[in-house]
């Protein structure tokens, strides 16, 4: 997992509780990162229609939806993100070790189940219960 998913939740919640037109160089400031880097991630968000953009010198982005029923996994699916993998495996498929030959397979099965699993979580979260825990609404 790389960080546009945090990046793509914390302008989610922002622009939802904004509910205004909000330029990249204010969630920037906001989101501690480059403007360029949350145009970069809003555009996948905007594809997926989670956010709405505006054109000009006033423009920007704005939240687009109910915060009560976008979740978490849609973002993630948004952004294309895997939580759980790995890009190294250990041992090679063509030794005679059965272990060392078997080994990369099991474990990528491993991840993508973990992986399903951090999804299936994500299903129950959602852009308000982000806003409800900093805002203190549900502990």
């Amino acid at each position: 997992m790389n960080s546009d998913f945090c990046v793509a939740v914390h302008a989610l919640v922002y622009l939802n509780r904004r509910a205004e037109v909000v330029s990249s160089e204010e969630l920037a400031k906001n989101i501690c990162t480059h403007p360029a880097r949350v145009r970069k991630v809003l555009s996948k968000l905007k594809r997926a229609g989670l956010v709405a953009t505006k054109e000009g010198i006033e423009g920007g982005y704005r939240f687009v939806g109910n915060p009560e029923s976008i979740t978490l996994d849609e973002i993630s699916k948004a952004l294309d993100v895997r939580f759980v993998e790995s890009s190294w495996r250990s041992g090679d498929s063509d030794m005679d070790c059965l272990i060392a030959s078997g080994i990369a397979k099991i474990m990528d099965g491993i991840y993508e189940d973990l992986d399903k699993l951090c999804k299936d979580h994500l299903k129950a979260v959602t852009i308000q219960t982000i806003d409800d825990k900093i805002f203190r609404k549900n502990k």
